[in-house]
């Protein structure tokens, strides 16, 4: 009995009792366990904070909210408003004004240009200097240069692109400072006002017209106007052919002795019509 009582009942080996021993042995371990619970409270944290997360990712891409939708809204612009093609507009004046079909006989006459024994209506506004002396000419809207060449009868020609169907017109020309390709901006001068074999009579000038679509406008109708004037009326004149055309079909389904009728009233229009237009061939061959 003495021999069992002797023996320990839980011997520990002696390579663990003198590690034991050493100082640095509890700081150690107390410092790895707070790493581990530390490490463990983090990884809790970011698994709760993930579902907000993507609530609030989501939240951004609702409409209204979504920064991707505010980089989509485009910012206002400033519109440019047409201007005349020169630096200092006061220091002009209008030689000759352009052909308008509505104008009276006295307006259209002054609008005429004589060239090679015929009258041609003025397609655009001739402008000289009040001194007569030459000018600079400069681009009355900002956009790209098609077309920058020489014509043997209307001068040095320039022609700018604006979009949207708008075209820019520069005509009798002593020179070009621009060539086709060219981004330019309002107000910057390709060229300097010369003389035209075309128009002889308005000596130095410069050739100014406004085209949409192909078509001349009168450039005095939109002088100090924003570019949009000239894109919104040819909507609205598309919008009244449109509605003519309308009435026309609907007056097509109408019974036989109406359609009579206003074939007739359609004729009578028409007469009246043709006799109140200009004659395009205005001043053809002068005797």
């Amino acid at each position: 009995m003495r021999e069992e009582e002797k023996k320990p009942s839980s011997p520990m080996k002696p390579s663990l009792k003198r590690a034991l021993r050493k100082r640095w042995v509890f700081p150690a371990v107390y410092l790895t366990s707070a790493a581990v619970i530390l490490a463990g409270v983090l990884w809790f944290q970011n698994n709760n904070d993930a579902k907000p997360k993507d609530e609030y990712q989501y939240s951004q891409d609702a409409p209204g909210t979504s920064s991707k939708e505010d980089e989509s809204i485009p910012v206002n612009e400033a519109v440019e408003h047409v201007a005349m093609p020169v630096l200092d507009p006061n220091t002009v004046e209008i030689k000759t004004p352009f052909y308008d079909y509505a104008a009276s006989k006295e307006e259209q006459e002054a609008a005429l240009v004589f060239y090679n024994n015929t009258y041609h209506p003025n397609r655009g506004i001739d402008l000289v200097m009040k001194d007569g002396q030459p000018f600079d000419v400069t681009a009355s809207l900002s956009g790209t240069v098609t077309k920058a060449e020489k014509d043997p009868i209307l001068g040095y020609i320039v022609e700018i692109d604006h979009n949207n169907g708008v075209v820019t017109v520069y005509q009798s020309l002593a020179n070009v400072e621009v060539k086709a390709g060219d981004t330019i901006k309002q107000g910057q001068i390709i060229g300097k006002a010369g003389q035209s074999a075309f128009n002889k009579e308005a000596g130095t000038h410069v050739h100014f017209e406004i085209r949409q679509n192909g078509k001349p406008v009168n450039p005095l109708d939109y002088v100090d106007k924003p570019v949009t004037t000239l894109t919104e009326s040819n909507a609205q004149k598309e919008n009244a052919q449109d509605e003519n055309k309308q009435n026309t079909t609907k007056g097509e389904s109408q019974d036989k002795s109406s359609s009579d009728d206003q074939s007739m009233d359609e004729s009578d229009t028409n007469q009246d019509a043709s006799y109140n237009a200009p004659d395009s061939s205005i001043g053809m061959a002068k005797a």
